[in-house]
Order: structure tokens, then C-alpha cells, then sequence
């Protein structure tokens, strides 16, 4: 068994989309890939896999070590101290020699002591508000409560922040959909008192992450996920912002409550009739002569300078919506 996550739970935690060029291999070999770089206990038994699939991989991908992680990181301009928030694609970066871990271990030793890596981590089990009523009634009344200690992150975005969640020293914020976790030197400043309403905005891990100067990393992610955004959207002054507000179990002084929590609409985005405009916002930055771009293994990368980035969304957000009335 893997030392960290179950084999069951990280292959279907690693499922391949379709469009990927993974597909191409037979889908009983295809869902259980991870991310292009298969566990241990894969690695060591490949009777799991269908006859040859598991050599078929390892000849696709290129091989990829921690030393070159080491390099073209700092490449990129990673360096020694930085605050991280980190977005990733393992499967992009390459088949990782030693597990997927070994990005965030590649990660920790270009950041150093005086360093910190964040990711968003979110709840597996956070609710949906199109679920119909009677499931959301049921998940109301039966759901385990969110607890930072215990509950499993969102693995849909990545499978590496549940693996950040499990690191030794690692800090995880209170809030049930928003919740970052944090390995370094400021990882328990970055996660504490984590705002319950508005969890992306001011007093947010987001709003400390531009505090102190922080830079943003993809990694093989697509640019549409920078979790940063969400506070640009907070903090800019857009009229008529669409406001969500839902119910979630947690566990306050070791009992199950029920609590009410609003946000600015972080799944639709802040204004009705609006195209996805997140990649449009970091394409245009791009543009701008802003950021760092570069290849981390085979993955395409990008670093960004956090509180940059987020005064660019911000006015890029207040041209395009700020006068416009629509909600």
C-alpha cells in the first residue's frame, strides 16, 4: 500500500478526462492512471494493469526527477523564502520518478525553512446549491460535520492538496469550502481566523497571501483556476455582485451544528450574462509583460506576482463590469 493515500482513493481520485491523450490507452487502464504518475504500490505490482499498459505509460511520459524539478523551478524564478500558492497538473508535469510527493518535496527544497507553500484544499463533501431539496435536506441532517483536522480536501482540483493536507506541520484553515491548507515558516498565520462570511476576501489566506509579497505557481494547471481571482472579485467595486448563501454541518467545540454561510457567487462568477473572463483576465496580464513562464518537467508554468496580479483582476474587473449594472 502507499505510504500516504490508499491506492483505491488516489485512482479514482485520478481518473483521466476525457480529451486528454492519456484516453488512448484501454479506459480500464485509463481511470486508474494517476495523473500520469502511478503510485508505489502501482509501480511495484503491475498485474493491476492490463498487460504491457504499465510499460505503455512509462514509455509516453517523460521521465522526470526531483533534481530537474529542482532546477526548472528555480528556473522560473521560485526561490528561497517565497510564500507559494501553488495550482497543479502532475500528469503534465510528466511520470515522476518516486510519486507525485515529490513535486512538493522538490517545491520545499527550493523554498527553504523561511518558506511557504499553500493550496487551495476545499471540503470533498461541500454542498452543492442545484442539488434538488430533498438531497440537500438529507445532507443537512446526516452529512459528517467539516472538520479542518479530519476532512478530506476537494480532489477534483488536485490531488496533490490532499497529499499537502497529510504533510507532517501542515496547517488547514476553518472554513468548509474555502479552505486552504499551508506547510512553512507563515503556514499557521496564513490559515488562522479564516472568515466564515465572504471567505475569499479581506482577512482571507488569499488577502495574506498579497500581504506578504506572495507569488502564484502553475504548474500544467490551466490558467482559468487561479484561485486568487476569487478575491479580485471580492474586493472590486462591481455593482450588483450575484451573492450565494448555503447551510453546512460543522464541528464546533466537538459538536455537529449547522451554520449559514454567504459568498459572492465564486461558481457562475460575480455577474449574470458575463463569460468565464478568469483566463481572459491572466491572458491579458500575460500580454502585459507581466509574469514568468517556462517549463517545470513537461508541464507549461507560469509564476505570477500575487498582489500584482490581483490589482490587475481588480481594475480589469471594475473597467469591464463596474458601470455596467448587470447582475
Amino acid at each position: 500500500m502507499c505510504d500516504e493515500i490508499p491506492c483505491e482513493e488516489y485512482h479514482i481520485a485520478m481518473s483521466v478526462e476525457t480529451g486528454d491523450e492519456m484516453t488512448r490507452f484501454p479506459t480500464e487502464l485509463a481511470s486508474r492512471l494517476c495523473e500520469g504518475s502511478c503510485c508505489r504500490c502501482c509501480m511495484e505490482d503491475e498485474r493491476r494493469f492490463p498487460a504491457g499498459g504499465l510499460e505503455m505509460v512509462r514509455n509516453e511520459l517523460p521521465i522526470i526527477t526531483r533534481s530537474r524539478l529542482f532546477r526548472d523551478l528555480r528556473e522560473l524564478g521560485v526561490s528561497t523564502g517565497q510564500t507559494v500558492m501553488l495550482h497543479v497538473s502532475v500528469r503534465a508535469i510528466g511520470w515522476i520518478e518516486g510519486g507525485p510527493d515529490v513535486v512538493l518535496q522538490s517545491l520545499f527544497d527550493v523554498l527553504g525553512p523561511k518558506g511557504t507553500l499553500m493550496m487551495y484544499v476545499g471540503w470533498e463533501d461541500a454542498p452543492d446549491e442545484k442539488w434538488p431539496e430533498d438531497r440537500q435536506q438529507a445532507y443537512l441532517e446526516e452529512c459528517s460535520p467539516f472538520d479542518p483536522a479530519t476532512s478530506r480536501g476537494n480532489r477534483h482540483y488536485s490531488i496533490l492538496a490532499e497529499y499537502l493536507r497529510r504533510w507532517p506541520s501542515a496547517f488547514r484553515s476553518n472554513h468548509p469550502e474555502a479552505s486552504i491548507v499551508s506547510v512553512g515558516a507563515l503556514a499557521q498565520w496564513i490559515t488562522e481566523n479564516h472568515p466564515l462570511q465572504y471567505p475569499y476576501g479581506a482577512g482571507s489566506p488569499l488577502a495574506k497571501l498579497c500581504e506578504v509579497g506572495g507569488k502564484v505557481l502553475l504548474l500544467g494547471a490551466p490558467l482559468n483556476t487561479i484561485t486568487l481571482l476569487h478575491y479580485a472579485e471580492n474586493m472590486a467595486k462591481v455593482p450588483n455582485k450575484r451573492i450565494i448563501r448555503y447551510k453546512v454541518p460543522v464541528l464546533l467545540n466537538g459538536k455537529r451544528v449547522r451554520i449559514e454561510i454567504e459568498d459572492f457567487d465564486t461558481s457562475r462568477g460575480i455577474v449574470g450574462n458575463a463569460e468565464e473572463y478568469f483566463q481572459t483576465i491572466v491572458r491579458d496580464y500575460l500580454s502585459s509583460g507581466k509574469g514568468h513562464s517556462g517549463n517545470v518537467g513537461a508541464a507549461q508554468s507560469y509564476l505570477f506576482d500575487a498582489p500584482d496580479l490581483a490589482r490587475f483582476a481588480i481594475q480589469w474587473l471594475e473597467k469591464s463590469f463596474g458601470d455596467s449594472g448587470i447582475g
